[in-house]
């Protein structure tokens, strides 16, 4: 009797692979050349729009430049770009005759006088007040930031004439110190806003562990809040600073006539001179000088302050 062999069993057949394990073994597949080609043309394209957008932006300012190197008698007969042909054109004389004129180099000093105060009081002011409202508990704490967010929408133009009467009465209508107190009044609301939203992004517990410490509060505000406010704090001192120097609406209704600041002293050149241009181009471009010397030497700190916004 004959017993019957059982059948061998199929040996099992391997898993697939998987797709990450394909693509390890064999590479990640090649892209093709019309996208590469598409990729790199998009991507110079940008490059391109973004320089020639830099360029066009520039334009005025190198036209300026360019302007206040040139005599009157050589921008009568034709623009700026002649130099670009003929750069034995360009002197200096214009520049020497605005440091002879008294009006200008007098305003210059009248616009630091005025610009350099109304930043610093609203960084610290601003600043300290910033801190008391994010930090410290007193009554009516909400309502009154609440407050101060709606005098962001109060125009300038709105306060002129109550605030020319008001400074009238107390003696502070053109001078000095009444345009500085007009412009920290008005810089006041955007710089307690913007530092108290930034410092209240500080972990309490740092600040917990300082007050562990034996750390008061103006101790705790000047050691731990400030160094971490830093760029935000100078990210509001560019923006304080190119509007009080760029200012003209303000310097012209309160400030000293006889001792105008920049803006006013050049329009005052147009009315008086007309086209004045070998004064006109030379002062303007020392006007625009500053405020991108400002921007540039605080970039740094620029941009991290608004990073650190938009991250937080």
């Amino acid at each position: 009797m004959t017993t019957a062999m059982p059948s061998p069993t199929p040996a099992p057949s391997p898993p697939p692979a998987s797709a990450a394990a394909t693509t390890a073994a064999t590479g990640p597949r090649p892209r093709k050349a019309s996208a590469r080609l598409a990729a790199r043309a998009a991507g110079g394209a940008v490059r391109v729009f973004l320089v020639l957008a830099g360029l066009f932006w520039l334009l005025p300012t190198f036209g300026l430049l360019i302007s206040s190197f040139l005599s009157p008698a050589d921008l009568n007969k034709a623009g700026w770009w002649q130099a670009l042909t003929a750069p034995a054109r360009l002197t200096g004389d214009n520049y020497a005759r605005l440091l002879e004129n008294e009006t200008i180099t007098g305003s210059l000093l009248s616009t630091v006088a005025i610009t350099v105060p109304a930043t610093v009081l609203v960084l610290v002011v601003g600043a300290l007040a910033g801190y008391a409202f994010a930090w410290l508990e007193f009554p009516g704490r909400d309502w009154l930031f609440l407050v101060v967010v709606g005098l962001l929408v109060v125009p300038v133009q709105v306060a002129l004439i109550p605030v020319s009467e008001l400074f009238g009465t107390i003696g502070l209508f053109e001078t000095t110190a009444g345009v500085v107190l007009f412009h920290t009044a008005f810089g006041l609301p955007f710089a307690v806003f913007l530092l108290r939203n930034f410092f209240a992004e500080i972990p309490r517990e740092l600040l917990e562990a300082a007050r562990l410490d034996g750390a008061g509060e103006l101790r705790l505000f000047a050691r731990v809040v400030l160094p971490l406010g830093g760029p935000a704090i100078a990210s509001l001192g560019i923006f304080q600073f190119l509007w009080v120097w760029n200012d003209m609406l303000v310097a012209l209704v309160f400030a000293d006539s006889a001792h105008p600041p920049i803006t006013v002293a050049l329009q005052q050149q147009v009315r008086q001179f007309g086209n004045n241009i070998d004064v006109l181009a030379p002062g303007a471009f020392l006007s625009m000088v500053v405020p991108l010397v400002v921007f540039f030497a605080f970039q740094r700190q620029f941009v991290s302050g608004v990073m650190a916004g938009a991250v937080k």
